[in-house]
């Protein structure tokens, strides 16, 4: 069953966290476009043009785009790296 998330806004507009229903990190997760990174879900999202970082822990994950990156074209391929790969 697939681990299902909630959008939260953030006072970044260039920030959107995503808490989940369960734990799906070990620990804490950072990494930013460019970085060496073992994490499946790292590497999908920062894979995604557009997407500059991401930070997480245990229960849920902050993805940060570039300033000229548009949400609505962005959210379905997070959306979908987090389903794959969390």
């Amino acid at each position: 069953m697939a681990i299902e998330f909630s959008i939260q806004p953030t006072p970044n507009p260039n920030a959107i966290k995503f808490d989940a229903s369960e734990k799906f990190l070990e620990g804490r997760l950072s990494a930013r476009v460019g970085d060496d990174t073992d994490s499946p879900l790292a590497k999908a999202l920062l894979s995604i043009d557009g997407v500059e970082s991401i930070f997480g822990f245990e229960n849920f994950i902050t993805v940060n785009k570039t300033n000229d990156s548009d949400w609505n074209q962005l959210m379905p391929e997070i959306e979908k790296a987090l389903n794959e790969n969390a």
